[in-house]
């Protein structure tokens, strides 16, 4: 992302977005102008659509943090685990910082400060030695986290008001998804074992199933897309019982590599997405 992209997000994008069309109309222009004009116009939307995808990620590491604190702790696939715990938590640093240089607008602003506050206490939380009380705790603070996250992405995606924003946006919530399943299993057999623990994870497995078949169904996808789209939904359709089965257990190892395959093959796809609609 170019250093000084999107300085004038705010602003810019209301211009553009809301008030060429109406320039256009009362006061006539040369063909040159109207070009610029929308050239300029899919230059603000392709860099909110990727500023999208950025915070959309943040929605993703969010969960997989809170995860991997909780696969370490109950000593399963703790290498990989932890490895993707510090890995995450870097990620996380320089995309905040991408998202902070990048948006003016106030209100985001406000809330990047609030995602800022909670990360640390976040990386503090998550090299903390494994409790029960420290689970619950990283719990909180990953949905708080995603709240937040998810709260940047619905406003880019007012700023950009077009459909490549909620395809991009919804494309990546998978990342996420996949990560929350696997969050939610693995809490529930770490001992955070209440209704709402089993209740989140069935929700998300739902909203994942009802996503993908949407995009499955994008008149946009490329041949590609709908190749790796179609590789995940034969992987889902096996898989996705042994989710359900969260009180049942017994299928952790399955369950962390499983929806990791998929949150790095919606990495893929989203990006597929980012460059579709430039």
């Amino acid at each position: 992302m170019k250093k000084n992209m999107m300085k004038k997000i705010g602003l810019a994008a209301v211009l553009i977005l809301s008030g060429t069309e109406w320039v256009m109309a009362e006061n006539p222009v040369s063909p040159a102008a109207v070009q610029t004009a929308n050239a300029a116009k899919s230059k603000v939307t392709m860099d909110i659509v990727q500023l999208i995808d950025i915070a959309g990620r943040q929605r993703m590491l969010s969960q997989r943090i809170a995860k991997d604190y909780m696969y370490i702790g109950k000593k399963i696939a703790v290498s990989k685990a932890s490895k993707e715990l510090t890995q995450s938590l870097e990620e996380m640093k320089t995309a905040q910082k991408k998202l902070v240089d990048s948006i003016n607008d106030p209100d985001i602003q406000n809330l990047l400060a609030f995602v800022q506050m909670s990360s640390e206490d976040f990386e503090a939380t998550s090299k903390e030695p494994f409790s029960i009380d420290n689970a619950q705790l990283i719990l909180d603070l990953s949905e708080s986290m995603l709240e937040g996250s998810q709260y940047v992405v619905t406003s880019l995606k007012k700023l950009a008001n077009v459909k490549a924003s909620k395809i991009v946006d919804m494309a990546g919530r998978q990342r996420m998804l996949a990560q929350r399943i696997a969050k939610y299993y693995i809490a529930y057999q770490a001992g955070i074992r209440d209704k709402n623990t089993v209740d989140q994870m069935k929700a998300a497995v739902k909203l994942f199933a009802d996503s993908n078949e949407i995009l499955m169904k994008n008149e946009n996808n490329t041949p590609e897309i709908n190749r790796k789209l179609n590789k995940i939904n034969r992987l889902w359709k096996i898989v996705y019982k042994f989710y359900l089965n969260i009180e049942k257990g017994g299928l952790p190892l399955i369950v962390f590599n499983t929806t990791d395959d998929i949150t790095k093959q919606m990495n893929d796809i989203t990006g597929l997405y980012v460059e579709l609609y430039k």
